[in-house]
């Protein structure tokens, strides 16, 4: 719900209920009261609070979940959590159908798979990283000839 995004947001971004009250212009008793979902905020005050905390007004309202119930925060703009996979013994994976449609990702797709042994995996079609490859070669040569 959206009092729970809201509590999560603001603590995230170490605002006080004043704060953002006084930043989208309201009370900070009304704040308080979406927070406890006494309330919701019209649509007009979810624009400034997706605009405060760079969150998509979809994204403010609704709640999302992992299987075990645990609650994920609102992803900033442009930024997706599509929750948990599960690896089988062979190390295959099921990439969710809302990944798969927002990225077009169908059967037979090439995908590059990175790794930062500090920061994790992730998954990139490989005609994105290939021509994001070619950019930075032909930057590093044209910067090598300039030399």
């Amino acid at each position: 719900m959206i009092k729970d995004n809201l509590v999560m947001l603001r603590k995230l971004n170490e605002y006080s209920q004043e704060e953002i009250a006084e930043k989208i212009g309201i009370s900070r008793q009304a704040y308080g009261k979406w927070e406890k979902g006494e309330t919701v905020p019209d649509i007009e005050k979810c624009a400034k609070l997706a605009e405060v905390y760079g969150v998509t007004i979809d994204s403010l309202i609704r709640t999302e979940r992992m299987e075990d119930n645990t609650v994920l925060p609102p992803a900033p703009k442009g930024k997706h959590i599509f929750g948990s996979v599960t690896v089988s013994g062979r190390g295959q994976i099921v990439i969710p159908k809302q990944a798969r449609e927002l990225f077009e990702i169908t059967g037979g797709d090439r995908l590059i798979l990175l790794g930062d042994e500090e920061e994790g995996l992730a998954l990139v079609k490989e005609s994105v990283f290939t021509e994001r490859i070619n950019q930075a070669l032909k930057l590093a040569t044209e910067q090598a000839d300039e030399k």
